[in-house]
């Protein structure tokens, strides 16, 4: 389901043009999507990409799981350029703390407003096998303020049957994957499910491949996504090398048409192959993943701002990761070079008035000397560094006493993926770990002019990448 619908609009298009699909293309009604959604002032198109995990019909012996309700498994809003040659797919996790608006059910009633509710509960709505996309439309509007021209749903047999139809996708693990960790409720390790290394996997193993959260990476679903980035671009990557030709891309063509739903917009085939057309030209390594910039609550995602906003401001004026718009000009009419004016500066952290104590969470000496250089450089107040109890920790953790909890989200914002936790001590205490002492980085003291956050240019993946680059998350 991750990679079918960007193959549709990237690659499948060039060849439908070969194909005469006389399939039928299930559509979902527009009648809930909001009368109250953003301005159509976006130069480029949006496209909300669900992979939907509902375990009925087809489905039912892929998911591993029990229940006819539909859920969002993972979601992605695909911006392509003006130029039809640069793209950008922003990941929001499923456990991301969202509003979601009024929703249409079943029953013709709509709900009310929920307020810091997971993002995933939107496509539960209602409670039906297929789902609500466009609730999951409508969060997403009101989450991003971009508007969204359309929606494409992706279920489990579509994503196995793609993969089956491309003759497997190469991907990387750093180490041997077991059946525990596939289903961490096992009492014993199981037998062996992938082994360590380089490999293709297809139908059924691809689909665990894509799922797998425990026994690799730091076991967050935060890895799992990008393990999901990076299976995309493998996946066009492998189409793109077989050749665009009728006889390659036939089956890919029909798994497409079997496994999506989408919005009315796209409810034939001849709509659909001149939308796909229009992408035909967007470039592999000018197509880039990120993650919308999050931090841990608890055991939930919350959002990080002012970093979101600007991502979306930046895509709302047709703007690259790297501030420039796609014809390589800067927003507002100055070029790169001479550093146009900025339509959305992100704000820099101020540690005016936070006292901080930082302990090291690690092995790595002077880590915590380290992180107290970069708090003081933002204006925090270092009352103390110190080697924390334990060695073991991989993100970055922020405890804050009663009333600073404020403080402490501002403090988490220059150690990226940190999470903030109450403590019944007090004070504002960062336990700094290995993903910090990996990358101990954050975003500018200043602001950059037309860019996004540091943080989420510097996360970016392009569909070009080696799978096998990055085995820090298989």
């Amino acid at each position: 389901m991750f990679g079918l619908s960007l193959l549709v609009l990237l690659v499948a298009g060039v060849g439908w043009g070969y194909l005469k699909l006389t399939g039928s293309i299930d559509t979902f009604s527009a009648d809930g999507v909001s009368g109250d959604r953003p301005p159509d002032t976006s130069e480029g198109q949006n496209v909300l990409v669900i992979g939907s995990d509902s375990r009925s019909g087809a489905n039912s012996g892929l998911g591993g799981g029990t229940g006819d309700v539909g859920r969002s498994d993972t979601a992605f809003l695909l911006h392509v350029y003006a130029d039809h040659k640069h793209a950008v797919a922003v990941s929001i996790p499923r456990d991301t703390l969202v509003d979601i608006p009024a929703c249409k059910k079943p029953d013709g009633g709509w709900t009310a407003p929920q307020h810091n509710a997971i993002f995933n509960g939107a496509f539960s709505v209602g409670e039906t096998a297929e789902g609500n996309p466009a609730c999951t439309q409508n969060t997403v509007e009101h989450l991003t303020g971009l508007r969204v021209d359309h929606t494409i749903v992706v279920d489990f047999a579509g994503f196995s049957a793609l993969t089956s139809a491309v003759g497997g996708v190469p991907v990387c693990l750093p180490q041997d994957i077991y059946q525990r960790d596939l289903n961490p409720k096992r009492a014993t390790r199981g037998s062996l499910v992938f082994g360590k290394g380089p490999q293709s996997v297809s139908g059924q193993r691809a689909l665990d491949y894509v799922r797998i959260r425990h026994g690799i990476g730091d076991g967050s679903d935060i890895g799992r996504i990008k393990r999901q980035q990076a299976f995309v671009g493998s996946l066009v990557k492998k189409v793109k090398s077989r050749g665009l030709n009728p006889t390659t891309l036939l089956p890919l063509a029909n798994a497409a048409t079997d496994a999506m739903t989408v919005d009315p917009g796209l409810g034939s085939a001849d709509r659909l192959l001149s939308f796909a057309m229009s992408m035909k030209n967007v470039d592999l390594h000018n197509t880039k993943f990120v993650t919308i910039p999050w931090r841990y609550q608890g055991a939930r995602v919350a959002i990080v701002e002012p970093d979101a906003g600007a991502l979306w401001a930046s895509l709302k004026a047709d703007r690259t990761l790297d501030g420039q718009n796609a014809a390589g000009k800067r927003a507002g009419g100055g070029s790169a070079a001479s550093g146009g004016a900025s339509a959305s500066p992100t704000a820099p952290v101020s540690g005016a008035g936070i006292d901080v104590a930082v302990y090291n969470g690690t092995t790595v000496t002077g880590l915590a000397a380290q992180a107290a250089e970069l708090l003081r450089s933002h204006g925090f107040t270092v009352t103390g560094t110190a080697t924390a109890n334990a060695q073991d920790r991989t993100g970055t953790l922020v405890t804050y006493g009663p009333g600073l909890r404020d403080k402490a989200e501002t403090t988490a914002r220059l150690f990226p993926g940190a999470s903030t936790t109450e403590s019944a001590d007090a004070g504002i205490q960062v336990i700094v770990g290995s993903v910090y002492a990996a990358n101990p980085s954050a975003a500018p003291a200043t602001p950059t002019p037309d860019a996004v956050p540091s943080a989420v240019a510097d996360d970016a993946r392009s569909a070009d990448d080696d799978p096998c680059s990055d085995l820090s998350y298989g």
